[in-house]
């Protein structure tokens, strides 16, 4: 067996990694427009992160769906091995779950690559949803723990986290789950291929810096960005 293949899957196992996880929103709310453009925003995503070699390397995604059920769509790998993605729309918002699940994933990544001694750059979780979640309710229980998990692993410097709401997304909700230091955006109209595309050149910025290192992303609410800071 060779090191490649003894890499629990890792391709390019010689290089740093940037774990990268994509929770997508997949409810019933999403189909039509929003489900057609989420599906051609990650077919060019992943044509940009191939078109850069050091990213190629580097950037190791996963996808995971939240609309019939929770869902792994794309386990880790390389945007080379990384198969073809056609998502569809129905069901509930269970948000929760699948942040739980996204969080679990890069626990257990980094924990692949420190076993393997392959050095990483500090995760995303990179989060799209029309809604509010279905599966939990302001202040119970499982938000408290969601909520806290999520505002510990960026304050600890886990993970990156990024929360973007389309349409009519409840972005008082998505404020209260993502850390202050991080604000949720909201997807200006109809710029889903921008959105990927500033995600696509952040990961290759990312990708092509040593671990550590500072990385000064482009302004996503800027003249031409794709977002807007949501007012209260």
């Amino acid at each position: 067996m060779s090191k490649l293949e003894e890499a629990i899957g890792i391709a390019n196992p010689q290089h740093p990694q940037c774990a990268t996880i994509l929770v997508l929103d997949t409810s019933g709310s999403m189909a039509g427009g929003n489900i057609k453009q989420l599906n051609e925003g990650l077919k060019s995503f992943k044509e940009d992160v191939l078109s850069d070699e050091l990213a190629r390397k580097r950037v190791d995604l996963a996808i995971i769906s939240f609309g019939e059920g929770v869902n792994i769509v794309s386990d880790f790998s390389s945007a080379e091995t990384m198969p073809d993605v056609a998502l569809e729309a129905s069901g509930s918002t269970p948000m929760g779950d699948a942040l739980l699940m996204a969080m679990d994933m890069i626990e257990q990544r980094k924990r692949d690559y420190k076993d393997k001694g392959i050095d990483y750059y500090r995760p995303w979780i990179f989060m799209i949803t029309d809604g509010e979640p279905t599966d939990m309710d302001y202040g119970d229980p499982k938000w408290n723990d969601v909520a806290q998990k999520v505002k510990d692993g960026e304050r600890n410097s886990k993970f990156m986290f990024f929360a973007v709401g389309v349409d009519n997304a409840n972005m008082k909700k998505l404020q209260a789950i993502a850390p202050p230091e991080r604000p949720p955006l909201k997807l200006q109209e109809g710029k889903f291929k921008e959105m990927f595309t500033w995600l696509s050149k952040s990961a290759q910025k990312t990708s092509n810096t040593k671990i550590g290192e500072q990385v000064p992303l482009d302004n996503p609410t800027g003249p031409q960005g794709w977002g807007s800071v949501p007012t209260n």
